[in-house]
């Protein structure tokens, strides 16, 4: 097993394990139980991989928190700082129980709550071994922290704010007529990579007809003259934080002639959105913001999605800005911001940007222009 260790500071990652056994406790649980996965990473700075050998963190409410690893796959955690964050260790062979070592190091404890990506291997394993526990769902309680970033995820952010941004300044390299989108896309996730990510975690080209579908990915359409193409793309950086940037392009003319006054609303209504962030707003206020303006100008039944969503150390994480989330707004939540109109069997456009919630107002962390750039054709 291959574990990435994130470059975070251990006082940050105490700070962390402390604020989780507190919220614990506060939700009258025992115990945190976290699997491999962006929460383990968020808390120990390791991520790791689930298999079919247990792995998992246990967070108790009162005392130290403990990892337990199989032997063999202990040394993908030997450069994460489980010594400096008095996190004890027990590992286990083949052949022994880790879910009776899991429950030997709780004690008896009446309630905890699982890891959300814990798979169900070990989740029924650890019902068999705990079988008078009550079992809750963890992310509930974890979410609540990792919803408010600090300023290291900021910054964190930030650099991969900047390095999609670099992605995007060089789509004339990539995206031109009489390419399919598959080849496109492969340029594409190499310079995802050569500006700075892990990985190229997606990569959205939808051309033409194909651009009205939101979570288009690659096909083997040919992009033409005068298509508008939708460029959805991002990942994460090394160190674990990701980037998510969409931009909408124009092979030359636009072949519809409604696409610059139906491109314009777009923006409008994303910049309007934008400026709707502050403390103290509701989620559900800034999809309202975009959403108002759209259905305004006539293209209500072409938003079909929410404005946005949280991003971190997972693409999609809370909060949602979505209708109905009456969650409010505060400085260090950090999430998308990306209306869409999309008309099925023509053309579909996107503009989206990352923005983080400050003490004043907003901050976005994509600073490409948000026009349709129009690239030429040959």
């Amino acid at each position: 097993m291959s574990t990435t260790v994130s470059a975070i500071n251990p006082t940050a990652l105490s700070k962390r394990l402390d604020r989780a056994a507190a919220a614990a406790a506060s939700a009258g649980v025992d115990a945190l139980l976290m699997a491999p996965g962006s929460d383990l990473r968020y808390l120990l700075g390791a991520g790791g991989g689930s298999f079919e050998r247990l792995t998992c963190l246990v967070v108790p409410a009162e005392g130290s928190p403990t990892l337990v690893v199989p032997k063999l796959e202990a040394p993908g955690y030997a450069k994460a700082p489980i010594g400096e964050l008095g996190i004890d260790l027990a590992t286990w062979v083949d052949g022994e129980d880790p879910y009776g070592l899991v429950a030997s190091v709780l004690g008896k404890p009446a309630k905890v709550a699982v890891g959300d990506v814990m798979v169900a291997l070990h989740v029924l394993g650890l019902r068999a071994a705990l079988p008078a526990v009550e079992q809750v769902l963890a992310g509930p309680i974890v979410r609540e922290l990792r919803m408010r970033k600090d300023a290291e995820e900021i910054a964190a952010l930030r650099a991969a704010g900047a390095a999609i941004d670099r992605v995007h300044a060089r789509m004339g390299e990539f995206l031109r007529v009489g390419r399919t989108e598959s080849a496109v896309g492969a340029d594409i996730a190499a310079a995802v990579v050569e500006e700075g990510h892990a990985v190229a975690e997606f990569v959205i080209v939808g051309s033409g007809p194909n651009g009205a579908s939101p979570h288009h990915s690659l096909s083997e359409r040919v992009i033409e003259a005068g298509d508008v193409v939708v460029i959805d793309i991002g990942g994460p950086l090394p160190e674990g934080y990701c980037s998510d940037s969409t931009r909408t392009y124009v092979m030359g003319e636009p072949r519809d002639p409604d696409v610059p006054a139906t491109y314009a609303v777009l923006q409008e209504a994303q910049q309007t959105a934008v400026d709707a962030v502050r403390p103290g707003i509701r989620a559900a206020d800034v999809d309202a913001a975009a959403r108002d303006v759209i259905a305004a100008a006539g293209f209500g039944e072409f938003f079909i999605h929410r404005t946005g969503h949280g991003i971190g150390l997972d693409v999609h994480e809370h909060p949602y800005i979505v209708g109905g989330n009456d969650m409010l707004l505060e400085p260090g939540m950090a999430f998308s911001v990306e209306p869409g109109i999309y008309q099925p069997g023509r053309w579909g456009a996107r503009i989206e940007d990352i923005v983080v919630v400050t003490e004043g107002g907003v901050e976005p962390l994509n600073t490409r222009p948000h026009d349709l750039v129009s690239l030429p054709t040959r």
